[in-house]
């Protein structure tokens, strides 16, 4: 599991942390599983707030990996309950983020796997493809589903955003069942040039076709 301590919250583009090295964000609509992903992978219970209230994350939440390697927390999109002129500085604070941050080297987009590519989604996803970097969709709460459907809806997200000619990876996520844990860890690591603490052999292993693919 990925280490992770709070390093601090940012309001304004101007405030991003000036001793970084490498970022990874993690995006998605409010009610995805964003912040479920993020404790996860860090095997903590309260790192990301999990609000019962949609939109809670207003900040751009910075947790350090280790010197100068973040996972960024990025305000949850779409249900906020909140005035549309806050709502407004809300979305301009991702988008200048996503758009300037220069030691951005990945972006990690949780849909929830019984509503994937909401036209929210669509929208983060054709801004995004612009600055070239690499994209990682997590199917979120696949115990929801069966396996065979669970299955067949990765299918059928991959070959849309294949079809969409996005260059993006996808994989099936639980965070209640712990599944995907690995693969995603893998990723992360890599994007932000951490070494993984799993051996060679189990990190392969670990990237199945049935739970992940490139699209």
């Amino acid at each position: 599991m990925l280490n992770a301590n709070f390093h601090i919250s940012v309001a304004h583009t101007r405030d991003l942390p000036r001793d970084s090295l490498a970022e990874v964000a993690f995006a998605g609509r409010s009610n995805a599983g964003k912040s479920s992903a993020i404790n996860a992978l860090c095997n903590q219970k309260r790192l990301a707030f999990v609000s019962k209230l949609p939109g809670r994350t207003q900040l751009l939440n910075f947790f350090s990996i280790e010197p100068g390697r973040f996972l960024v927390d990025l305000p949850g999109y779409g249900f906020a309950k909140a005035p549309k002129a806050q709502q407004a500085v809300w979305q301009e604070l991702i988008g200048g983020y996503l758009a300037r941050s220069p030691h951005l080297t990945g972006l990690v987009l949780i849909m929830d796997i019984r509503h994937p590519l909401t036209d929210l989604d669509w929208s983060l996803l054709e801004w995004f493809r612009p600055s070239g970097k690499p994209i990682h969709v997590l199917l979120s709460k696949s115990d929801k589903l069966s396996r065979g459907a669970a299955q067949q809806t990765l299918l059928g997200v991959a070959k849309t955003l294949k079809d969409a000619d996005l260059a993006v990876s996808i994989q099936l996520f639980s965070s209640l069942k712990r599944q995907g844990l690995d693969e995603t860890e893998s990723i992360v690591r890599k994007w932000l040039g951490t070494p993984s603490k799993a051996s060679p052999n189990t990190a392969t292993t670990s990237l199945e076709p049935r739970s992940k693919t490139d699209v």
